[in-house]
């Protein structure tokens, strides 16, 4: 084409482009005004006509730019109706930018610059740069005039049109329904109760009442700064207009200048800025005089409102340097700060817009918080109305509205209601009725339908679809919300401006720089795209799309200043892989379904990850989001069942989308949940949300932002959760309004068991509203209503409440605390779930009858008149449980009152009138008003400690006792007659305590005369009374007077001064803090038996003259008396006083010094007192420090004496006047002198004295520096003290010295040393002193250093003139030289060797040696046949038949026996004559060794007893012995325990036994015999008719085998002991052992244990058994109780039982119970019987009848304290107990210290296992500390007896 045509192809293009828009003006503008924001037409513009008005309008759209002008000509082609073949022409000449008009050209130039907007700065002009000029003030005041007029004038043009102007909203022309708006922080300006303002859109002015109350802050000084807080879509930037638009109105005539600025556009702008810039050439620039009009608003700034919109997208953080001047260039987000602090434009008014997070530092604390939380139902209802103006449209829409809760959670965010309208819009005409909501489930299809109404065919074109969500992702990306010209394609521009999915606006980056911005209508929209465009592009592959599918956190104040933009786009992605939405996205992908479900398969994926991590609250929010738009009820459910059972949300906002979410998962979830929302700002609605939601069971709200709106919504949703059980609302504005609607819904809800109004402010009347509706909870548990405003009537009308309503059980008041707790009826409770009720109102009286109340009014200021009306209400109700009425003001006429009424009041627990002024006038007042109370147990009143509480028995106890404690009450003596008179009527009086006041001496000789007026009691305290010494002596006295008096406990230093009765140890032990044993127990009778009085006197100066005092006035005192002294020093003039005054004192038991310095003189004195007073028991004297002296009773005849004088520092001077006055005893029985200071010469010199010590017992005279010298002189000195029978030294860290003595002269004596350190030289001295002593039988030298020359050297020099003596050597060496070496020791030994016992691992050698040495002949002959003397094997074979000729026993245990070691033994068994037992025991032996064993073993046929037991034998090895015992006819004991007995092994063993006529003792333990090999075996026993022992435990010989050995049974009858353990015995085979058994007549031992016997045998057994058994092993049979009592019956009365074992079998209350006794019983083991405090007492009653018990097991039982306490009463009988076993029971502190009482009664025990019962290990460690022989460790530390004890 050339250029005249393509000339005039334009022309008719320009001509018909200029027709066609004449004809629709509007939409013209209304592009003007999206691709011009900035421009506006003239007065001049308007006058022109049409067609100049269209042309003009062009000109300025093509000189704006080409790409500008393209995608106007896209709109034009899109939108109006152009005819295909002017479109493509169109499109081609225009659309692309190949021409232009010249028409466009030619005009331009043409344009006058007035022609622009007169309101926008032009570029040469700068408000920042020109100087001020001096003009006059009326000249300014005319400036400022015109600069106001003319910032309305540009409002109005701007929100005056009905078209969406420059950063309007889609459809702002529509009517405004104001949100919800809700005050957080500084006070809040309404005249209403509650924070939330929610407008009133029925005003007849359509005006926003609460637009105006955003401004009406009570602050009149300082900067007035409000932040108006708000989620994305809630209008922040609508209202923003909003206030523009009124303000352009007049309606905020408070306002004389309104600036609007969005921090989205500062972004833009990178350089500084003054203030004026600000204002002027970025908002609008004043005609004239921008300095006069700056000065007017500076001065007029409390006028000035400047609102900034989107603070949370501000960028730039400004400088730390503040900026004083309006001169001052600064960033944006300076001048912002500068603003908020009042640092520039001081006065003026800012307003902030801004979504929840951390806001930027520069605003002030004290700044405004408004939350903006949307709409509730009627606002969406009213915004509906207003929406469609037709009525049948509105109707159908609010019906689809009312009917869908998911349509109603959207449209509670106001940009969605206005999404879902626009949907609605398009659906309703095309659906039935009810079915359009149903299209629209989720927020993402509501956008979707949004999509698809826009366009005018259905979907949009997919290209164009693709294009614009590319540019959404890409600016999400960068951060971009305004794009500029250049950013989007001309045709998606078009495409986006004809759906209304753009909008733009002017935008300026600085001074003179303005320009045309484009942006989402809203952010939601945005990210919508991005997430359409992640689902649809090829680019973006699946690990990329998985990666935005995150959740992001929204903690207030946690996170970043700036919220992310990419906030709802996981949402908007999950909402796309629903398959709801797959046709669209096909659509727009361009792809098949399938390619599409594998991208929302990956989203789903990533969506299921998340749903089963923890997650933090506002995370579960978002993921509720997300997995409610999938649509997927699986994925819900999976959600739904990870949440965690309590769910907490903490500092975030929610609303009522949040809620509606979290409500629709937990419909999928089948386990109950609690929510607990804290500190959380809540959309007054949003617990509509909740409504229905079955799954909810505790629910929780704290926050002071919930009022009355938020109750009443609350109050809505109540009685549709049925599955509610726990309401909490605390810390909110409720007021007595919103209390009435939850009041209401309460009354619905009678599921509900705890409800909680804490920290509410509310007065009197909700309160009492509030209690109302107890009777209508009749679950209710607990009401919390603490920190609230009550008074004391209306706590009066409360009380009244509790005492009526019947499920109250308490009613706890306490300052600001507040609580009701319940207990439903039982009735109640079965009739809910449904359970019918049998007994109809009977059972409702019973339990009115049975109530009890718990009444707590602490600190409520309640007075004498109020306590009056008090008990008016109190006796007309129910028992009471507890009242507290402490920290009151009742004073004395209160107190009184109270005391008066408690007995009519039915109290059984506790009254606390503390803290209530009462004085000691009043005390006499209370003590006279409680005096016939017949249920007060205890009183205490400290008028110093402001005390007085009384303690209540129940009435149906009965009252033993009463305890009254007047503490610390300023009591004098002028007091105590007054006093003992309001006392002496009270009934039951048993325990006074008058400690802490000040009685004196005067006082205390004043009671001892009150006393015996007053009855018998348990306790008197008169601590802390200044008492002297003479008070004792005032004291004492009464041991005569009182019946009741038993202990006198007096400490001088700590002013402790108690009189009591029989009161236990256990409330000694650490300061009474065990707990108390029941009244009602009867076990402890063993107290009742006669109890000492004692008189304790306690750091105190006892004097010679105090000390005769004392003793003359103890004469007097009646019997059994211990004292009890302790003083820092006493000298040996007042100890001689003392023990010069005990004759006098025949009641004396018991003497002690404790905790009392003695001079190293007392021991002589103490020694002394064996002859002067012949009562003395026992002296114990430790360290000089302890003394104590036990006498015999006057009735007792003498007996033994017993002196202990340990850590004495006795030394060798000591020695000789000791033992002087020692001799002097006629019956000494133990001596003990342990840690002491004798040494190697005081040692020495007690021995040369040991022949006059009439000692009968035992010499200890450890830990006293000794030497190996001492222990050679104990040698020594054993000829010349025929009485000695045991002497043991040990020279180790345990240094033990002890000598055991008997009462006529022994004729064998022990001696043992252990760790002496031999040297060489002491080895002679050594073999000289045992020479000499004749008597000596035994020695043990247990690692002494003696090595093996010396051992070798020792046993040469050995001589005795004739017997028997036994060496016994346990050296590290022995278990390392091995047998030949230790053989070759022997052969040095000067007597015959009878006995050698070797063994490696306990590194011992036993030798047993004859005297005189003897030669056996047919050895001599057998040696002199055999050896060839040529070799040493030959030697030592020689030597060893030389000395070993007499051996008898030879034993090895625990040895690893060589090839050369048995070739030797086979050497010697073949010459040992008179060998008659042979012992190799759990040793190693090799096949080769066991080869030459058995060949010289095949010799012995002389043998009588072999043991090869425990060996490392196989089956063939054990085949090779078998052949040992041909021959062996003589054998009568043979052990085989342990050797694999195969059936070729077993049948040679059977037919060796068949010859052993003599056999006595049989053992095959554990040999692996089963019932099919054993029938041959029990066979060949007939032959051992004098068989006595047969042990076959731990094999397999079952019934079958039990029923073989039955038969053989009656023929073996000398049979004595049987072992059957752990063979799998049932009944039946147990039955028949029984009965063949029985004709076993001397069986003394039956072991059939681990065996399932049951009771069928142990009755076949009670019936038939034997007379004379001994020992009766029957753990773990399977008997129960039946099969135990019929046993104890039985075993009653048997002479000869020492042993019986019933373990682990299921005894419970049938433990053995004994009438007769078994008087040689020594051990019963019943571990784990389930033994229980039933059994106790007639387990005990039967253990008392065994004198010769010495083991007790009964650990791992149920025993407790009357199990422990029925154990401590039977010790003392127990003479030769010494260990009893409870561990692993239920044994407290307090019964393990009545065993402790039980020990100290005399016990002969050794120690009492308690290891794991329930007692703390302090406890543990102080009884202890009382008794040694309590035993808490896990491993047995029990001491070993004394040798020879």
């Amino acid at each position: 084409m050339d250029l005249v045509s393509l000339q005039l192809g334009t022309e008719h293009l320009w001509s018909w482009l200029v027709r066609l828009l004449s004809k629709d003006p509007e939409w013209l503008n209304a592009k003007m005004k999206f691709f011009l924001p900035e421009m506006e037409l003239s007065s001049g513009d308007k006058a022109q006509d049409a067609t100049q008005g269209v042309i003009l309008q062009l000109r300025r759209l093509h000189a704006h730019g080409r790409a500008t002008w393209q995608a106007f000509i896209h709109c034009v082609c899109m939108e109006l109706d152009v005819p295909l073949d002017l479109e493509v022409p169109l499109l081609s000449t225009w659309g692309h930018g190949d021409g232009f008009p010249s028409q466009l050209e030619a005009g331009e130039e043409s344009q006058p610059t007035s022609q622009l907007h007169h309101g926008l700065k032009r570029p040469y002009q700068s408000c920042g740069s020109s100087p001020r000029p001096k003009q006059c003030k009326k000249q300014q005041l005319e400036l400022a005039r015109r600069y106001l007029q003319l910032l309305k004038t540009s409002a109005r043009r701007r929100y005056g049109s009905r078209i969406p102007g420059p950063g309007q909203p889609l459809a702002f022309h529509q009517a405004y329904i104001p949100p919800i708006l809700q005050w957080s922080r500084t006070t809040a300006p309404f005249s209403t109760q509650e924070g939330a303002t929610l407008g009133d859109p029925k005003a007849e002015d359509g005006t926003d009442v609460s637009i105006r109350d955003l401004f009406n802050t009570r602050a009149d000084k300082g900067p007035r700064v409000t932040v108006l807080l708000g989620k994305a879509g809630m209008g922040k930037t609508t209202l923003a207009h909003r206030l523009c638009q009124r303000w352009a109105d007049g309606q905020l005539d408070r306002f004389q200048a309104l600036f609007l600025f969005e921090f989205r556009q500062l972004n833009l702008i990178t350089h500084l800025l003054t203030l004026p810039q600000l204002l002027f050439d970025l908002y609008l620039s004043p005609e004239a005089g921008p300095d006069s009009v700056f000065q007017y608003l500076e001065e007029n700034a409390n006028g000035v409102l400047l609102i900034f919109d989107g603070l949370d997208q501000a960028l730039h953080p400004h400088s730390s340097r503040e900026k004083e001047g309006p001169e001052e260039p600064s960033p944006a987000l300076a001048l912002f700060s500068g603003l908020c602090r009042g640092t520039l434009l001081p006065g003026c008014w800012v307003l902030a817009t801004s979504r929840p997070g951390k806001l930027p530092n520069c605003l002030p604390t004290e700044a405004a918080t408004v939350h903006m939380w949307g709409f509730d139902r009627p606002r969406v209802e009213e915004y509906m109305a207003r929406f469609f103006t037709d009525q049948l449209w509105q109707e159908a829409a609010l019906a689809e509205l009312r009917k869908s809760r998911h349509l109603q959670s959207m449209c509670a965010v106001p940009a969605l209601c206005q999404v879902t309208c626009l949907c609605l819009h398009r659906l309703l005409p095309r659906s039935c009725p009810g079915q359009s909501a149903a299209l629209l489930p989720t927020v993402t299809q509501n956008y979707v339908q949004m999509v698809s109404a826009l366009g005018p065919r259905g979907y949009p074109p997919p290209e164009s679809l693709l294009d614009l969500s590319e540019v959404a992702l890409r600016g999400l990306e960068t951060g971009k919300v305004i794009f500029s010209v250049g950013d989007v394609r001309p045709s998606t521009m078009a495409f986006g401006a004809a759906l209304s999915l753009l909008t733009s606006f002017c935008v300026c980056t600085g001074p003179g720089h303005q320009g045309t911005g484009y942006a989402f209508a809203h952010l939601s929209l945005q990210e919508f795209f991005a997430a359409l465009y992640l689902m649809v592009s090829a680019k973006v592959d699946k690990n990329a799309l998985a990666g935005h599918v995150t959740l992001n956190s929204r903690w207030v104040l946690r996170t970043k200043a700036r919220p992310g933009l990419l906030d709802h786009l996981p949402s908007f992605l999950a909402g796309l892989a629903s398959h709801a939405c797959r046709p669209f996205l096909s659509h727009v992908a361009r792809r098949d379904e399938t390619w599409v479900s594998a991208k929302q398969a990956v989203v789903m994926q990533a969506l299921r990850k998340l749903a089963t991590r923890r997650l933090t609250g506002p995370k579960v929010v978002a993921l509720c989001h997300c997995v409610g738009e999938t649509q997927e009820p699986e994925l819900a459910s999976l959600v739904a069942q990870s949440l965690p059972c309590h769910l907490s949300f903490h500092n975030f906002p929610l609303t009522f989308a949040d809620l509606a979410a979290l409500t629709n998962i937990l419909g999928h979830r089948n386990a109950p949940i609690h929510l607990d929302f804290e500190g959380c700002p809540l959309e007054p609605h949003c617990p509509e949300a909740l409504a229905g939601c079955k799954q909810v069971e505790n629910l929780s709200f704290k926050s002071r932002k919930c009022g009355d709106a938020f109750a009443e919504a609350l109050s809505r949703s109540l009685p549709t959760m049925g599955s509610l059980k726990k309401l909490g609302l605390a810390g909110s504005k409720i007021t007595a309004r919103g209390i009435s609607h939850l009041v209401q819904a309460l009354r619905l809800c009678p599921q509900l068991e705890e409800v909680s109004f804490q920290d509410n402010q509310l007065k009197d009347w909700a309160v009492l509203n509030i209690v109302e509706v107890l009777p209508c909870l009749p679950r209710l548990q607990k009401l919390d209503l603490s920190r609230n405003n009550v008074s004391v009537s209306t706590l009066l009308c409360l009380t009244k409440v509790a005492v009526a309503c019947p499920t109250v059980r308490t009613l706890q008041v306490r300052e600001a605390e507040l609580i009701f707790l319940l207990s439903p009826p039982a009735e109640t409770a079965a009739e809910l779930r449904g359970a019918p009720d049998l007994q109809g109102n009977a059972g409702q009286r019973k339990e009115a009858e049975s109530r009890s109340l718990t009444l707590r009014l602490q600190q409520c200021q309640l007075r004498v008149h109020d306590v009056q009306e008090l008990i008016a209400q109190l006796q007309e109700g129910p028992c009471l449980d507890e009242v507290d009425l402490s920290g009151n003001q009742l004073d004395d006429e209160g107190c009184r009152l109270m005391a008066e009424a408690a007995s009519q009041l039915h109290i059984t627990r506790n009254m606390d009138l503390s803290d209530n002024r009462l004085s000691l006038d009043g005390v006499h007042c209370v003590l006279r008003a409680v005096s016939t109370c017949q249920t007060l147990a205890e009183l205490h009143i400290s008028v110093l400690h402001k005390t007085v509480v009384f303690t209540f028995a129940p009435e149906q106890e009965q009252l033993k006792e009463i305890r009254k404690r007047l503490t610390h009450c300023g009591l004098q003596a002028k007091h105590l007659e007054q006093l003992c008179r309001a006392l002496r009527g009270s009934c039951c009086l048993g325990h006074l305590d008058f400690s802490g006041n000040a009685l004196g001496d005067e006082g205390a000789a004043q009671l001892a005369q009150l006393l015996p007026g007053l009855g018998p009691l348990q306790s008197l305290d008169l601590s802390e009374n200044s008492l002297s010494l003479d008070a004792v002596f005032m004291l004492t006295p009464c041991f005569s007077t009182l019946q009741w008096l038993l202990h006198l406990d007096i400490s001088s230093e700590s002013q402790h001064v108690v009189l009591r009765g029989d009161r236990t140890g256990r409330d000694q032990l650490a300061g009474g803090s065990l707990p108390e044993f029941p009244a009602e127990a009867q076990f402890l009778d063993f107290r009742q038996s006669r109890v000492p009085r004692s008189l304790c006197l306690r750091q105190c100066q006892l004097e010679p003259l105090s000390l005769t005092h004392l003793c003359e006035t103890l004469e007097k005192c009646p019997g059994p008396l211990e004292v009890k002294l302790s003083c820092e020093v006493l000298s040996d003039q007042s100890l001689e006083t003392l023990l010069h005054h005990l004759p006098q004192l025949p009641q004396l038991s018991l003497l002690q010094l404790s905790e009392t310095r003695l001079s190293p003189k007392s021991p002589l004195l103490l020694a002394d007192l064996f002859s002067l007073c012949p009562r003395i028991q026992k002296v114990d004297l430790r360290s000089l420090y302890h003394m104590t002296l036990h006498f015999r009773s006057s009735k007792e005849r003498e007996g033994e004496c017993c002196g202990r004088f340990t850590g004495c520092g006795l030394s060798q001077e000591h020695v000789e006047p000791l033992c002087w006055l020692l001799s002097k005893c006629e019956d000494l029985n133990q001596l003990d002198l342990s840690a002491n200071m004798l040494g190697d010469d005081g040692l020495r010199c007690l021995l040369e004295c040991l022949p006059q010590l009439p000692i009968s017992g035992s010499l200890d005279l450890s830990h006293n520096n000794i030497s190996l010298e001492s222990a050679l002189g104990l040698v020594k000195t054993l000829p010349s003290c025929p009485r000695i029978r045991e002497a043991s030294v040990n020279l180790g860290s345990e240094q033990s010295f002890w000598i055991h003595f008997s009462r006529r002269e022994e004729a064998g004596k022990t001696l043992r040393l252990s760790q002496c350190s031999f040297r060489p030289e002491h080895v002679p001295r050594l073999a000289a002193s045992l020479s000499q002593a004749l008597q000596l039988t035994a020695l043990t030298l247990t690692q002494c250093c003696l090595g093996l020359e010396q051992l070798t050297l020792l046993l040469s020099l050995l001589r005795w003139p004739v017997g028997l003596f036994s060496l016994r050597v346990e050296e590290p060496w022995v278990g390392k030289a091995g047998v030949l070496t230790l053989l070759e020791v022997c052969t040095q030994a000067s007597g015959n060797v009878t006995e050698i016992s070797i063994s490696e691992i306990q590194q011992q050698l036993c030798l047993q040696l004859e005297f005189p040495r003897q030669e056996n002949p047919e050895a001599v002959a057998l040696r002199l046949a055999h050896c060839d003397l040529g070799t040493h094997h030959n030697l030592l074979v020689w030597q060893l038949m030389e000395t070993c000729a007499r051996l008898r026993q030879l034993s090895f245990s625990q040895v690893n026996l060589c090839n050369t070691s048995s070739l030797l033994l086979q050497s010697l068994l073949e010459a040992l004559s008179e060998l008659k037992t042979f012992r190799l025991t759990s040793s190693h032996v090799s096949s080769e060794g066991l080869a030459h064993l058995t060949s010289g073993l095949s010799h012995c046929h002389h043998l009588e007893g072999l043991d090869l037991s425990n060996n490392q034998f196989g089956e063939e090895d054990t085949e090779v012995l078998m052949g040992v015992l041909e021959g062996m006819c003589r054998l009568k004991r043979l052990d085989l325990s342990h050797l694999p007995l195969g059936s070729s092994a077993l049948a040679m063993l059977t037919q060796r036994l068949s010859h052993m006529t003599l056999l006595q003792s049989l053992r095959l333990s554990r040999n692996g015999i089963c019932d099919v090999g054993c029938y041959q075996l029990f066979e060949a026993l007939r032959a051992a008719s004098s068989l006595k022992e047969l042990g076959l435990s731990h094999n397999q010989i079952r019934d079958i085998g039990a029923q073989h050995l039955a038969a053989v049974l009656p023929g073996l009858p000398e049979l004595r002991k049987i072992d059957l353990s752990g063979n799998g015995i049932g009944p039946d085979g147990g039955v028949r052992l029984a009965e063949s058994l029985a004709l076993c007549k001397h069986l003394e031992e039956l072991m059939l244990g681990y065996n399932v016997l049951g009771n069928i045998t142990a009755l076949e057994l009670a019936q038939r058994l034997p007379q004379h058994l001994r020992v009766l092993h029957l753990p773990s049979s399977g008997l129960s109780q039946e099969g135990a009592l019929i046993l104890s019956q039985a075993l009653d009365g048997l002479p000869y039982v020492e042993e019986i074992n019933l373990a682990e079998n299921s005894l419970a209350r049938e433990v053995p119970h004994f009438h007769q006794g078994l008087p040689l019983l020594r051990q019963i083991d019943l571990v784990s019987c389930e033994i229980d405090n039933h059994a106790a007492k007639p387990l005990a009653a039967s253990l008392a009848l065994c004198p010769a018990l010495e083991e007790i097991l009964l650990s791992w039982n149920l025993l407790g304290d009357e199990a422990a306490a029925e154990l401590a009463r039977v010790l003392p009988q127990m003479s030769r107990l010494k260990r009893m076993d409870l561990e692993k029971n239920q044994i407290t502190a307090c019964g393990a210290w009545l065993l402790v009482e039980g020990l100290a009664q005399g016990s002969g025990i050794q120690v009492i296992r308690l290891w794991n019962n329930p007692i703390s290990p302090d406890m543990a460690q102080c009884l202890q500390s009382q008794e040694p022989r309590l035993d808490f460790a896990f491993f047995d530390k029990q001491p070993q007896p004394p040798r020879g004890s």
